[in-house]
């Protein structure tokens, strides 16, 4: 009788496939961004149908955002009772669910599956990262890191583009239900690609109790009072790594995390009707030109790896602020500008989310480690983000002008770019 596979034979046999891994986290990556999107653009034919209000309407994005908040414990505790590639299954199968649910003509159903999919995606939020971080070489990291961030953007983009017309043809329901293919082509991939050769690789429960040596680089130590900025470099993967929330580390990547998810839904909700209202743009055109913004996410998500090569990550975290800067300053002193500002912008954005993930596998200790640190930053982070589109719309309500709404933006980017570039100090 063959003995099981030693943990060294699951992470070589894992590796060895090079483009496997990649490739079923792209395709996983497409449902956990665009199920949001999917009603804005027949959003005015599904009020009309279920006789919405527009605060009501307004819901179907800010739930799944709450929901990347609120649901993260949970989200950490699935992780943590089943192995990570049950979890990504999990979380594919409770998104598809949540679409057949929000496909259904009713106001009811369309929120409780809007808030279905909300916790589908935000468990594939926190364990993407620590498959990357487990199964992917150290030199490999922020490439699949920014290849994940990418297709997060990509799939809100055919969603997006994609949407309206199939509803023209067949209506809301079924072109908000139809993207559910894409839930299970992910899956079957997953299942029977990435997570049945886990399950064949997969140790023993004996030999899985043996420790697995630490070898990913951790950051220094930083003692302050009962706080700590770093983990100490541990020689054995016994040592318990020091929670999340007593590293100073993890709350500047926090506070960084919700500026840039804050500055993001806030510009995704109203850039359409700032362009119609100081341009003077068609609704239809300013939808079509805002998408600038999320399709330049792309190149962001996909440099920043590179310069990571190179660069230390706070050198990063400072041009991708500067760089985020631009947007909502041109937009405040020259609005006529937008294309050039959407484009800095959308770089910035797609490069700010890639480069705290990359500084989050950086210094983890371990895989339970990684689960903790991906939890809590999204967690805080996306509480502080699901703020944006209701302080925007709040504040141009009651100013009547967009001035307000982009200086709050302004602070949102200041902070993502202070509090990061003092987190990842230290972090090589």
């Amino acid at each position: 009788m063959t003995s099981a596979p030693r943990p060294e034979a699951v992470r070589r046999g894992l590796r060895g496939a090079a483009w496997l891994l990649p490739a079923a986290i792209v395709l996983v990556a497409l449902n956990l961004r665009g199920p949001i999107v999917a009603p804005a653009p027949v959003i005015s034919d599904i009020r009309l149908d279920l006789g919405l209000t527009a605060t009501i309407a307004g819901l179907l994005t800010t739930i799944p955002v709450l929901c990347f908040a609120l649901a993260t414990p949970l989200a950490s505790w699935v992780i943590a009772k089943a192995d990570p590639e049950r979890a990504v299954s999990l979380s594919l199968v409770i998104v598809l669910a949540g679409t057949v649910v929000r496909s259904m003509p009713s106001a009811p159903a369309l929120l409780i599956g809007t808030a279905i999919i909300g916790i589908g995606i935000t468990i594939g939020n926190v364990v993407i990262p620590v498959v990357i971080r487990r199964d992917t070489s150290a030199e490999r990291v922020g490439l699949v890191t920014g290849v994940y961030t990418s297709a997060l953007n990509v799939g809100s983009m055919i969603t997006s583009l994609g949407t309206a017309p199939i509803a023209a043809a067949w209506g809301w329901p079924v072109a908000i239900a139809v993207w559910g293919v894409l839930g299970l082509i992910a899956l079957c991939a997953w299942t029977y690609g990435v997570g049945g050769r886990a399950a064949w690789l997969r140790p023993s429960r004996e030999s899985a109790a043996e420790p697995l040596p630490v070898t990913g680089p951790i950051d220094q130590v930083l003692d302050t009072g009962s706080l700590r900025l770093g983990t100490p470099a541990a020689t054995t993967a016994s040592a318990e790594p020091i929670r999340p929330a007593r590293r100073l580390i993890t709350w500047g990547l926090t506070l960084a995390f919700g500026g840039q998810a804050f500055s993001y839904y806030a510009l995704t909700a109203w850039i359409p009707t700032l362009l119609h209202d100081d341009i003077g743009f068609s609704k239809a055109s300013s939808g079509a030109s805002s998408s600038v913004f999320q399709i330049l996410a792309v190149v962001g998500a996909l440099g920043v790896p590179l310069l990571a090569s190179r660069w230390r990550p706070r050198a990063i975290i400072s041009l991708v602020a500067f760089l985020w800067l631009a947007m909502p300053l041109g937009l405040l002193f020259a609005p006529q500008l937008w294309l050039l500002w959407s484009v800095l912008g959308g770089a910035a954005q797609g490069g700010g989310i890639t480069v705290i993930f990359i500084v989050i596998v950086r210094i983890v200790s371990s895989d339970a480690d990684a689960r903790r640190m991906s939890a809590f930053v999204q967690g805080g982070g996306y509480l502080l983000g699901s703020a944006g589109p209701i302080v925007a719309g709040s504040l141009h309500g009651a100013t009547g002008s967009w001035t307000a709404p982009l200086l709050v933006v302004l602070v949102a980017v200041l902070t993502l770019g202070v509090a990061g570039t003092i987190a990842a100090r230290r972090v090589p």
